[in-house]
């Protein structure tokens, strides 16, 4: 080789080429491949059976539950309510049309579910507060639950100084020592 030439990688084969050079070698190829994906699925199999997980995995699908729960309280009773308390006011009915309605449309102008149903533009503000107002009675109802667990779990504090608590090993030993040297000295 040359002074200051670069050298030249060999050129590059196709796989059939590499194949049909070395046998062996697709099948060693091969089986890296399955020995990969069995040891992928076996640490995902660890990963799926930690605690942590299961947990998740039941918490998502119990607030997928509730948050129908929710929805279902806010729709069926508080905004029913409060469009009561405030003569007829129906949150859902304020949006505005910001395009152009399908031509062979029949249905409401002013109904927001019908409208957005067949495809128009719209600004769906009164929806939005519907929903601001679904997440605040979610988050409320949240925080009561953790309020109550956490007050279940806390304990009394009169009952924790009621209980006395044993003194530390080093505090026995040293009171040990200190009786047995009175006894030494026959100051009992």
């Amino acid at each position: 080789m040359q002074q200051g030439a670069v050298a030249a990688f060999p050129p590059a084969r196709r796989q059939s080429e590499r194949v049909a050079r070395s046998p062996d070698r697709a099948v060693n190829s091969s089986a890296r491949r399955s020995w990969r994906r069995t040891r992928v699925l076996d640490e995902f199999k660890k990963f799926i059976s930690r605690g942590n997980v299961m947990d998740l995995a039941v918490g998502v699908i119990i607030g997928g539950a509730f948050a129908l729960i929710t929805k279902s309280l806010t729709d069926d009773i508080i905004m029913p309510l409060v469009s009561w308390l405030f003569g007829g006011f129906d949150f859902s009915g304020y949006f505005v049309r910001l395009g152009p309605v399908p031509e062979g449309y029949a249905g409401s102008l002013t109904n927001y579910a019908e409208l957005k149903e067949a495809g128009v533009l719209l600004w769906g503000y009164g929806q939005f507060a519907t929903v601001v107002v679904n997440f605040v009675i979610l988050a409320f109802i949240i925080f009561l639950l953790v309020r109550t667990v956490n007050r279940i779990n806390m304990k009394d504090p009169e009952t924790e100084a009621k209980t006395p608590t044993a003194p530390p090993e080093n505090i026995i030993l040293l009171k040990q020592i200190r009786d047995e040297l009175k006894k030494a000295n026959g100051e009992v």
